[in-house]
């Protein structure tokens, strides 16, 4: 029988994925055989004709986890799902998708790692929180909150109930995403207060921004508009987006290491101020990722030539600026699997932030 560790979090985008391919990563040291399954996912994918959640894909192509994908992730929330489920409740048979997965995910397998969906009660709605499912799968849990001191330890506590209430043990929490300024102070207040509450912490993890930047590819994939030129350069960094709302000498104060321009496809002399600054290297560190053209404009054939020979990708937009612009500051940045760099990266966090030993000995 396999030891279980399922992974839950306070809310979405606490980092319940990135902790997770931090943990298989440490534990495939002490774990020859690991298995994985996230039972219900919310964003999905198409792979091998099914809907998949994009979280057992990016684990499935790093670690080549050797389970049928469909297994790692039994049960998709598409739209209308919930409503479907409301009119016609099927417990039983969703009850029966997950076990029946589990059982394949974790034949002759050491550990299982289960990621949940979100905080303690997410699922209630089809009668599968994620406190019930792990109570289904006989799972430890490793709570996984953000950011500072008060906040993560109120809804940490508010999980924990939910998860007391189903019998199910709670290992430690571990806290992720702390500012690098705020570490020493959050690392030491949290842990007490966590312990006044019965609850170990198991790791601190800081903020690390270049993990929350979007490449080009991403932006294109989650804004879903057609790219011009550039492509082989899509898996380019954006740590800077810049409105071309401006003239261009003033823009030239602005363009700096890794900057994404957005602006209408008629300002060409914007365009051509990105492209010549690019180029030479204009005063300081200056590397244009990309530019997307807003409006559906696409400019004279000369300036695309242009922007085809420097290899910057060039998107290009029906929207206006102004709401392209709000698309890309809202994105979610999630690990894609071609993102080798920020997976190292994660790697490296959890190994020497997180006390594995600490979490093997727990679950023995």
């Amino acid at each position: 029988m396999p030891k279980k560790i399922f992974v839950a979090a306070t809310m979405q985008n606490d980092g319940k994925t990135t902790v997770c391919l931090g943990l298989i990563s440490c534990l495939r040291k002490y774990f020859k055989r690991i298995g994985f399954i996230k039972p219900i996912g919310q964003r999905y994918l198409i792979e091998q004709g099914y809907k998949v959640d994009e979280d057992s894909v990016l684990i499935d192509d790093i670690f080549g986890i050797k389970i049928n994908i469909k297994d790692m992730s039994p049960i998709a929330i598409e739209k209308g799902f919930t409503e479907r489920y409301i009119e016609k409740p099927k417990k039983e048979s969703l009850v029966r998708q997950i076990e029946k997965s589990f059982e394949k995910v974790s034949k002759n397998k050491d550990l299982v790692i289960i990621e949940g969906t979100g905080h303690a009660g997410v699922g209630s709605v089809f009668d599968l929180s994620n406190a019930t499912v792990a109570k289904l799968l006989d799972a430890k849990v490793i709570i996984v909150s953000s950011g500072g001191i008060g906040r993560p330890i109120d809804e940490i506590v508010l999980n924990k109930a939910l998860f007391e209430k189903e019998n199910v043990e709670i290992l430690g929490v571990i806290i992720n995403k702390v500012l690098p300024e705020k570490f020493k102070k959050v690392n030491r207040f949290v842990r007490k207060g966590l312990l006044r509450n019965g609850l170990r912490v198991l790791g601190v993890i800081p903020y690390k921004q270049y993990l929350t930047l979007p490449t080009m590819r991403q932006i294109k994939e989650e804004l879903r508009i057609q790219v011009l030129s550039g492509e082989k350069n899509l898996d380019r960094i954006v740590n800077k987006v810049i409105v071309g709302a401006m003239e261009p000498h003033d823009a030239l104060n602005y363009i700096g290491e890794k900057s994404l321009l957005i602006t209408p496809g008629d300002r060409e002399d914007l365009l051509l101020t990105a492209l010549s600054c690019s180029a030479i290297g204009l005063k300081r560190k200056c590397e244009v990722s990309g530019i997307i053209l807003s409006g559906g404009i696409i400019p004279h054939n000369s300036i695309m030539r242009l922007a085809e020979n420097s290899g910057i990708p060039i998107l290009l937009s029906q929207k206006d600026t102004y709401s392209v612009a709000s698309e890309v500051h809202d994105l979610t940045v999630k690990i894609k699997p071609e993102d080798r760099k920020k997976t190292k990266v994660v790697m490296d966090l959890v190994n020497k932030f997180v006390d594995v030993k600490k979490i093997i000995k727990l679950l023995d």
